[in-house]
């Protein structure tokens, strides 16, 4: 272990400003993905605990609500200043505990800064509405109130990034929030309690709980004071968080699967193409939502686009997340290591060309090996399936119709990506792509300033940019009669 993450490398639930174990003394073990060894442990907390965290939060709401817009920024901007000051301990933390490399770890810490700040200054901009009124002797108006205590669920493949952009809007808003970070990566949750002490929030306005997901979920999704629950995970898990929300009437933001197409056209910059592919499916070793799923690419640049392709993803190395050089670190444990086994198997079974890659790498442990398959074809299962591997699958198209519908033909909706040098093809397959967020030759493209999140079965809110600030709000309809008019 690193002794610079020790200050962040908590073992214990944050509840009402107070560091806690679970009332039964249980445990959950974390492992380095890299090395397969025991960082540390976490408490296995349940429905008591959450329960307490979420009365902690409506308690201190009730006080927090009522700081000004310039009180809440100032703690926020403090909040980052404590992020970035202690950026390369917090990164540590991330990569020992997820995987990724170093360098990514570090850029996920500061993107989460930067949602931050970005919140920061959106908590001065919450405007409300004054309305022509029908009456002469009535004034109408809206305002907007923070919505109450938030739940916020996140996963293990940005610990860090993913809580940023719930806990940002939350604080500027005047909401208080219960977070449940994956037992695969509860560090870099947990990590956000200790920042918070340290940027002077009150207690209560964030509280930290790790433990099963099926206990702590149904807590709050079940207990009327918390108000919202967001969420960010499978389609699978979101379906069912959706379903025990609606018992309660709760707001939700659901940042769910995808199976995001690349689409490569003919007339497309090649090159530039091959960069973007690289980074829109082998960051974070393919571990994330918006990574590319399939590859669909126009038949006059097929063959070129492969051979690049895999030249590219071969040379990529692979290692321990902390060593240097490393571009892509271990699978996050042994279970999605054997999905990508079987996503393989099945598409080699099935007629796939491996052009490189298709196996577990020579380092052992969680480690695959980037890989390229061309021939793929609709039968096979990432083409309904989300992969969250390293593992390219290539398929032939013929005309600009065929590749767009091939693109849309899924349930998910959430990132799509295209290359094309033609101007009237760039805005006929930025409209007809089914998705709520589309990159169009570029393969990285997430933003603070700009929304995030998909349509369809990819979820529902966005959040990031100026729209992610109405997920935390109410709007409130207020008609002033008796003005002596």
């Amino acid at each position: 272990m690193l002794t610079r993450t020790s200050q962040y490398l908590k073992e214990a639930n944050l509840i009402d400003g107070a560091w806690v174990g679970a009332d039964s003394g249980e445990t959950i073990d974390v492992v380095n993905p890299a090395t397969g060894q025991r960082i540390g442990s976490v408490p296995k907390s349940g429905k008591a605990e959450t329960r307490r965290a979420i009365d902690a939060a409506h308690t201190a709401f009730l006080e927090y609500r009522k700081t000004s817009a310039a009180e809440r920024a100032k703690l926020m901007r403090a909040l980052h200043d404590a992020i970035m000051d202690n950026q390369d301990a917090l990164a540590e933390l991330l990569t020992m505990e997820q995987g990724k490399p170093l360098a990514e770890a570090k850029g996920e810490v500061g993107m989460s800064a930067s949602y931050i700040l970005w919140y920061a200054e959106e908590a001065r901009r919450v405007y409300g509405d004054t309305i022509p009124s029908s009456w002469a002797d009535r004034r109408m108006m809206v305002i907007k109130q923070p919505v109450g205590v938030v739940a916020a669920i996140t996963p293990w493949n940005f610990p860090s990034s993913m809580l940023a952009r719930k806990i940002g809007p939350a604080l500027a808003t005047g909401c208080t929030s219960v977070v449940k970070p994956a037992t695969a990566t509860p560090y870099s949750g947990i990590a956000w309690g200790v920042l918070a002490e340290e940027a002077g929030f009150p207690k209560g306005v964030i509280n930290v709980v790790t433990g099963g997901s099926g206990d702590i979920g149904g807590e709050l999704t079940s207990n009327e004071k918390v108000r919202k629950i967001t969420f960010t995970g499978s389609t699978e898990v979101g379906r069912k968080l959706l379903a025990q929300s609606a018992e309660t009437v709760k707001k939700v933001s659901m940042e769910l699967g995808g199976n995001a197409p690349f689409l490569v056209f003919d007339d497309a910059d090649l090159d530039r193409a091959v960069e973007g592919a690289i980074a829109a499916k082998f960051r974070n070793t393919g571990q994330t939502c918006v990574c590319t799923n399939r590859f669909i690419v126009q038949s006059g640049i097929h063959d070129r686009f492969v051979e690049k392709l895999a030249e590219k993803a071969a040379a990529l190395k692979v290692g321990n997340g902390l060593d240097d050089g490393t571009t892509q670190g271990p699978l996050i444990d042994k279970d999605q290591l054997e999905t990508v086994e079987k996503f393989v198997a099945d598409a080699r079974e099935k007629g796939g060309k491996i052009l490189t890659g298709g196996e577990r790498h020579e380092l052992g442990g969680n480690f695959y090996k980037p890989t390229v398959i061309s021939g793929a074809t609709k039968e096979m299962r990432f083409t309904k399936e989300e992969i969250f591997g390293p593992v390219a699958p290539v398929y032939k198209f013929e005309t600009e119709e065929e590749g767009v519908a091939l693109a849309n033909d899924t349930i998910f909706g959430l990132a799509a990506y295209f290359y094309t040098q033609d101007l009237g093809r760039t805005f006929r397959v930025m409209e007809g792509l089914e998705y709520g967020l589309v990159g169009v030759n570029e393969g990285v493209i997430t933003a603070v300033e700009a929304p995030f999140g998909g349509v369809k079965q990819s979820g529902l809110g966005k959040e990031g940019g100026h729209q992610g600030i109405e997920e935390y709000l109410e709007s409130k309809y207020v008609c002033l009669g008796g003005l002596g008019f």
